[in-house]
């Protein structure tokens, strides 16, 4: 039955930036899938940077029919951008979609003549294909206000939107090769998913790395309505995730991926560890981070990641703030404050809704030390987080009697 769902998404190899702040060195998917069955449904479009391909994918695999229903999950550009395109080519086609998602559709596309081409959808309505059945979810900031999930309940496959979802192209996955225009997976031949090109994934070991970073960045903030679309979901027996970004899961990934959402979304720590990330001006306080890394380590700590704000993938950072209980924030002061490349990842973990953390604070200072007073206050604006002591003080290098304090300081970041 899984030939009736065909992949017909592309790889993204040339972006730089994905939303012009994150980093993807090894690119970036765009994902959509066709439903065929009595009526033919486009389960979102593709980004119009690949806007060329995804169409010559989708007349592929419509081998000269026409689709029915073209369903928006998510109207963010990189998934809806080719919306109208497509209505023009099939002009008896239905736009299936959220209310809130109809109310942006002329942000996009003013003055194109949407009336009676949009059927909306909201929580438990379904749409029948013929075989196959459409059950929809809502999904409301997750992680913008529109989004909607739905689960098809013939093959047991719920397509999850930004949900679930990973930085990298599929051609970059473990097990997966381009063939053509098409992805498919040479790991399980024996697998039915296999016959209809899906990008598969059954395999765990490497999807968690990137689907963390993405996941915190983007829909980090909203933990609470994870939870809920969590909830929903477990009303469904799902065999397989189908998301916009990142291989579909099955087996081992896909419960995996479903127990990571879990801990990810009630802002649990993950793993043991903790992080110090620092912010350096001069390179006293780059020599004090480093100082306090081995002192953690001496003192016991499983693991200890050292980062330097000025010059590491600031998302990655992030994800490790989410990723361990506790952290260590060292800065210099800078202009009355602090460096600013640390006031940016404070204000980061603020809008992402970081919490129940615990902080220690390292600030460096040659004359008047303020970095402090200012990373103490930013964090204190964060819930169910926890400073310990001391706070330490540096003058410009770090000295014997510094050091001594950032030993304490250790000690009581790892007794907490």
């Amino acid at each position: 039955m899984m030939n009736s769902i065909k992949y017909i998404g592309v790889d993204d190899l040339d972006i730089d930036l994905f939303e012009s702040q994150y980093v993807v060195p090894e690119g970036m998917s765009y994902n959509s899938y066709l439903i065929e069955d009595e009526k033919i449904a486009i389960m979102d479009t593709a980004d119009r940077r690949k806007g060329d391909e995804w169409k010559a994918n989708l007349t592929a695999a419509l081998a000269g029919r026409k689709p029915d229903y073209l369903v928006a999950h998510h109207m963010e550009p990189d998934h809806a951008s080719l919306i109208a395109e497509v209505l023009e080519a099939y002009p008896e086609l239905q736009l299936v979609c959220s209310a809130q998602a109809l109310k942006m559709l002329p942000n996009f596309w003013h003055g194109f003549p949407f009336d009676g081409r949009v059927i909306t959808v909201k929580e438990g309505d379904t749409l029948s294909l013929g075989s196959h059945t459409l059950h929809f979810i809502a999904a409301p900031m997750v992680h913008w206000p529109e989004v909607i999930m739905s689960y098809e309940s013939t093959e047991r496959v719920l397509f999850a939107a930004d949900g679930f979802g990973k930085f990298g192209a599929l051609s970059k996955e473990k097990g997966l090769e381009v063939r053509g225009e098409r992805l498919e997976n040479t790991s399980s031949p024996s697998n039915p998913l296999t016959t209809n090109l899906l990008p598969l994934t059954s395999d765990d070991s490497d999807w968690a790395c990137e689907a963390r970073r993405y996941y915190f960045n983007i829909c980090g903030k909203y933990g609470m309505q994870v939870q809920n679309v969590l909830k929903k979901a477990a009303a469904f027996d799902i065999q397989a995730i189908c998301p916009l970004h990142g291989p579909v899961l099955t087996g081992k990934a896909l419960t995996e991926a479903v127990r990571l959402y879990d801990i990810w979304s009630r802002y649990e720590p993950e793993s043991e560890g903790v992080l110090v990330a620092y912010a350096s001006i001069h390179g006293g306080t780059a020599k004090a981070a480093e100082r306090m890394g081995e002192l953690l380590r001496e003192k016991g700590a499983k693991k200890v990641v050292v980062s330097d704000l000025s010059r590491d993938d600031m998302a990655e950072v992030i994800e490790d703030a989410f990723r361990y209980p506790k952290i260590v924030v060292m800065a210099a002061s800078y202009d009355g404050g602090v460096f600013p490349v640390m006031h940016d990842f404070l204000y980061h973990l603020q809008i992402k809704n970081y919490q129940k953390r615990r902080f220690g604070i390292v600030e460096n200072g040659s004359w008047a030390p303020s970095a402090g007073r200012v990373m103490k206050e930013m964090i204190e604006a964060m819930k169910d987080c926890t400073i310990a002591e001391p706070m330490v003080t540096i003058r410009s290098r770090m000295k014997p009697a510094d050091e001594e304090q950032l030993a304490l300081l250790a000690e009581a970041i790892l007794k907490a």
